[in-house]
């Protein structure tokens, strides 16, 4: 008997519930109206029928970010000898949020690693935003900083907008600067930066060799940070793009047609084994934390996507934790070692 599958808190799982639950669910999930969305019973897969074999490939994002950081090393060591200069990052916290000090700390600990100089300024959560300005100028104006970070989320009293164009172009190695954007969105156009976590996910694809000119590609998600600016770096990779967002009718059978599918949603096992093409590429950007009673932290980590059904259908896949995340920060380093070379014109 077939069965269908449906969302849980930590993992995918089958069971003789109908299929309409599995639809009613997508339609919270994704926002659509339920007329939007269909779901016929040739579409809802049996785990048990799916390749019993685990044929995809791990694409492994740790391994990758290590390769990279150890050249970033000897490029910095190489910079260092020729120029005597060495590439700086500053970083902005604003606030005491635990997962972005987290952040700021592995960012730090990166930066060391590559021989980085790494300068942070921690501000109070109730800081103005003319603080946090004249820190971002200050480094704006100092030789030794090559790239300028402010952590996100920012006070719900600034305007992220603001602060974030107030740093330099020439600095602004997470690539969000209005410019650096629109370059990207440009043909014929280069931006100075490219945002590191878009980035990373290309990067994976070259890195094992998987084609990308003239292939299918669906984005989903279409967030500044993520979705809207991979969507654009796969077009200049010559493949053909499509976006699946909160209002997108039918987003399975889109999905579905994809031989490259890029999910920076934030949906716990969103994507399920019967929405990939069998074959398809898959870079899961999400990290969702889910419950988990055997967790000695109560929770673990999952992506947008089914891994347990996506690894029987795809033939490469992302793990989360360990795909797409180390290469965010890698991706970090390098432009800012781009940025230091850049400036002193070092080859």
């Amino acid at each position: 008997m077939a069965s269908s599958l449906f969302f849980t808190h930590s993992h995918c799982y089958s069971s003789s519930t109908s299929s309409s639950y599995l639809v009613s669910r997508l339609h919270r999930q994704l926002g659509v109206a339920p007329t939007s969305l269909r779901l016929s019973s040739s579409h809802v897969v049996n785990v048990a029928a799916m390749a019993m074999d685990s044929s995809a490939k791990v694409i492994d994002g740790k391994a990758v970010a290590k390769q990279i950081r150890d050249e970033i090393t000897a490029e910095v060591s190489r910079m260092r000898e020729a120029t005597g200069v060495i590439p700086g990052l500053a970083v902005i916290l604003v606030g005491d949020r635990k997962d972005s000090a987290t952040y700021v700390r592995n960012k730090k600990k990166a930066c060391e690693s590559v021989g980085i100089n790494s300068l942070e300024a921690n501000l109070p959560e109730d800081s103005t935003e003319e603080e946090v300005l004249n820190y971002i100028s200050g480094y704006n104006d100092d030789p030794s900083v090559h790239g300028i970070l402010v952590q996100l989320p920012l006070p719900s009293h600034m305007n992220e907008q603001n602060i974030l164009n107030a740093v330099r172009i020439e600095k602004d190695v997470d690539g969000f600067h209005p410019l650096n954007i629109g370059r990207l969105a440009m043909r014929g156009r280069d931006p100075l930066f490219v945002p590191c976590t878009p980035k990373g996910c290309i990067e994976l694809l070259h890195r094992y060799n998987i084609s990308i000119k003239g292939k299918r590609a669906v984005v989903i998600g279409r967030s500044n940070i993520v979705g809207m600016p991979a969507a654009l770096l796969l077009q200049r990779e010559d493949a053909t793009v499509s976006i699946v967002h909160s209002r997108t009718s039918n987003p399975e059978e889109i999905i579905r047609q994809a031989d490259i599918i890029i999910s920076a949603v934030g949906k716990a096992n969103m994507v399920r084994g019967s929405w990939i093409k069998p074959g398809a590429v898959i870079i899961d950007v999400g990290i969702n934390p889910v419950d988990d009673p055997h967790s000695p932290r109560g929770y673990k980590l999952v992506g947008d996507v089914c891994y347990e059904e996506a690894i029987k259908v795809a033939s490469a896949v992302t793990p989360v934790p360990g795909g797409v995340g180390p290469m965010t920060i890698a991706m970090l380093l390098q432009n800012t070692l781009i940025s230091a070379k850049r400036v002193h014109n070092f080859e």
